[in-house]
């Protein structure tokens, strides 16, 4: 299947919203995710004690979701060969900039859906141990109410 042209502008918006999942998800695969865990460690450290700014740089980009997206879309876009609007050059430069504004759009939501996921399983643990500890002292105070009453008092022995 072609990319659409510029007179089919419904499609455009259809290649629009779903182009930029593709290219969020390497993007953020690549800068996030555990895979990618030793080459980003690599390119972090190479980023921070690089002594060019050209290598800093370079080596940056595969650490920040935003940078890369810019790479990936580039790739993207020379694969599938998706213009926006316009169907000469002019449309690959508003389509680059409209998959780059969508993607980190999409790159947001889901790391902000991530946090909240995670912010939210740690209040569920933070409540879990506050009821264990609860259940633990009213499972200790009635064990020790248990014992006290199996228990012969001094006044009981005497008589």
């Amino acid at each position: 299947m072609h990319p659409p042209d510029s007179t089919q502008w419904i499609l455009q918006l259809v290649w629009l919203a779903i182009l930029p999942l593709a290219v969020a998800c390497v993007a953020w695969t690549v800068t996030h995710e555990e895979v990618f865990r030793e080459p980003r460690e690599y390119c972090v450290e190479r980023s921070r004690n690089a002594r060019s700014l050209l290598a800093r740089k370079f080596f940056y980009l595969f650490t920040c979701e935003y940078c890369f997206s810019h790479w990936v879309t580039i790739f993207f876009l020379i694969v599938t060969r998706y213009r926006l609007l316009l169907d000469d050059a002019r449309g690959y430069l508003i389509s680059f900039f409209a998959v780059v504004a969508v993607t980190n759009f999409y790159i947001s939501a889901f790391g902000r859906l991530r946090q909240e996921v995670k912010s939210e399983k740690l209040e569920a643990k933070r409540k879990e141990k506050i009821l264990e500890r609860v259940e633990g002292t009213q499972n200790g105070e009635r064990s020790q109410e248990g014992e006290a009453r199996q228990e012969p008092g001094p006044q009981r022995a005497v008589r």
